[in-house]
């Protein structure tokens, strides 16, 4: 059975980078399901649909390539604030299930982070965490990310954001933002991400039976 890895957290509380340095330190592909819902959004948004229109989201789902995703266009404030949105139809998320389940089951195992990995895709990962922070933190830790991508964004509108898309994220009906009963909570509102890697890589190697690097 794959070792499956699943991060779980809200925006920017450092899960996407700790969940990249876990697949490079113990040799494992890492999905950013965020990613999925940041595709489909744009899709349905070029070709002029609305976020709310579930059939056209659903539609733009379907014709998902993993393969073809261009990451970089994803990574604005605008694609994340839609993605959100379109996380919250109940068809897009069915539809993206099987593409992150298959992904879950690749050998000898896989890192998965998003919002409902240790609840819905993985529920028997052997390991989770639901990384968090405090919001000022994470509004913060976002407006770094953006001005280093050239994009300007008032704080204060970062931290809004980031309050919407929690409470989006929490209340929606289908498999909302929830931490696992089965899952680490990893607190990274006072550590860099060194010590927030180290922290999880201590709580993976833990669960595999003793620290083990690849060769």
């Amino acid at each position: 059975m794959a070792f499956v890895i699943a991060v779980d957290g809200p925006a920017a509380s450092g899960k996407g980078t700790i969940a990249k340095r876990l697949g490079d330190y113990f040799g494992f592909p890492v999905l950013d399901t965020g990613l999925l819902y940041r595709a489909v959004a744009e899709a349905v948004r070029a070709a002029g649909g609305d976020l709310a229109d579930e059939a056209g989201a659903v539609a733009a789902a379907r014709a998902l390539d993993l393969l073809a995703l261009d990451e970089a266009p994803l990574r604005s404030a605008a694609a994340g604030e839609a993605a959100s949105r379109v996380a919250a139809l109940p068809a897009v998320r069915a539809c993206l299930m099987d593409i992150q389940r298959a992904f879950a089951r690749q050998e000898p195992g896989a890192v998965l982070d998003g919002r409902d990995i240790g609840t819905v895709i993985a529920p028997d990962a052997a390991v989770k965490l639901f990384v968090t922070a405090s919001p000022r933190v994470r509004a913060e830790r976002r407006q770094k990310q953006l001005d280093a991508a050239g994009e300007a964004v008032a704080y204060a509108d970062i931290l809004a954001d980031i309050l919407a898309r929690d409470a989006r994220d929490s209340d929606r009906a289908v498999s909302p933002l929830r931490q696992a009963k089965d899952a680490v909570l990893l607190d990274t509102t006072k550590l860099d991400i060194d010590a927030a890697f180290d922290a999880a890589r201590r709580i993976v190697e833990a669960a595999r039976d003793g620290p083990r690097r690849n060769p």
